[in-house]
């Protein structure tokens, strides 16, 4: 299924009608899932405060979404952190007072199992992320398609930096796939995070963007611009895993968050949010 069409069927549906569906499925599955899953080890005693949550760029279309239904169920305060993968990892291992991490894929939430920060010895598995082709609907590339980074005509491409977001890594890796990688490296201008390469285009300081899905279906860039999918053979699964903190005061507060993303209600809602069911 293209992503117009998906993208055309979202806006049909419309953002108020998911946001229900989401709430409804919420009462239903998140604290029972909480009880269900497997905990590891002895947890910390909860404390007052709130569940400081790191997470990818490409969540925050996503928790802006469910963080509100979650808080409003359990009364648990989220405190949301975003940025690239690569240096919100980075933080953790040197001391940032994280509970939960979202990494954007498997290597940089395996970094905190390897620096014994996790309570687990593996990553927990979430989602699967997507990459697109974005540009604003007034744009002389619309019709978007991901051959427009081969045109010669080509000014200015955002794209995050491959060293510490996965989505500027997989953009490499399908540009590359696809022959498109010479004719766009010059025009490269390079973000901190897969938002902020988003943010580039929908200002008008990048012609086009390599973001992830995630954002092309969130409210603005879904009413600024279109998008174009990229074929997923073209570079590596994005396989976003989750990592909570051995030694975080709401080890049980940040389980309650990992089950409810990971309930089968919510993975089922995922394609809603520009994300793939992890399974």
């Amino acid at each position: 299924m293209s992503l117009a069409y998906r993208m055309a069927a979202f806006a049909r549906r419309g953002t108020v009608l998911l946001a229900l569906a989401l709430l409804a499925l919420f009462a239903i599955s998140a604290l029972a899932g909480a009880q269900t899953k497997k905990k590891i080890g002895p947890a910390a005693p909860a404390t007052t405060g709130a569940l400081t949550v790191f997470a990818a760029a490409d969540m925050q279309p996503v928790f802006e979404v469910l963080g509100p239904y979650f808080q409003r169920r359990t009364g648990i305060t989220l405190k949301m952190v975003y940025g690239p993968s690569g240096t919100l990892s980075e933080q953790i291992v040197n001391g940032a007072p994280a509970d939960i991490f979202f990494s954007a894929d498997y290597t940089f939430a395996e970094r905190l199992v390897a620096a014994d920060k996790a309570d687990n010895i593996n990553p927990y598995p979430y989602a699967k992320g997507i990459l697109v082709l974005w540009t604003r609907k007034n744009s002389r590339f619309n019709p978007i398609t991901v051959d427009a980074l081969s045109r010669k005509d080509l000014k200015s491409v955002a794209i995050a930096n491959p060293a510490t977001a996965p989505y500027g890594r997989a953009a490499i890796a399908a540009m590359t796939k696809l022959g498109l990688l010479q004719n766009a490296a010059p025009h490269f201008v390079q973000a901190e995070s897969v938002s902020q390469a988003g943010q580039f285009a929908l200002s008008g300081n990048a012609e086009v963007a390599l973001i992830s899905e995630t954002l092309a279906y969130s409210p603005a860039y879904k009413a600024a611009g279109t998008a174009a999918l990229f074929p997923l053979s073209t570079y590596m699964e994005i396989r976003q895993c989750a990592v909570v903190m051995k030694n975080s005061a709401h080890r049980n507060e940040a389980h309650v968050l990992l089950n409810y993303i990971t309930s089968d209600p919510i993975q089922d809602h995922l394609a809603d949010l520009g994300l793939q069911r992890f399974q």
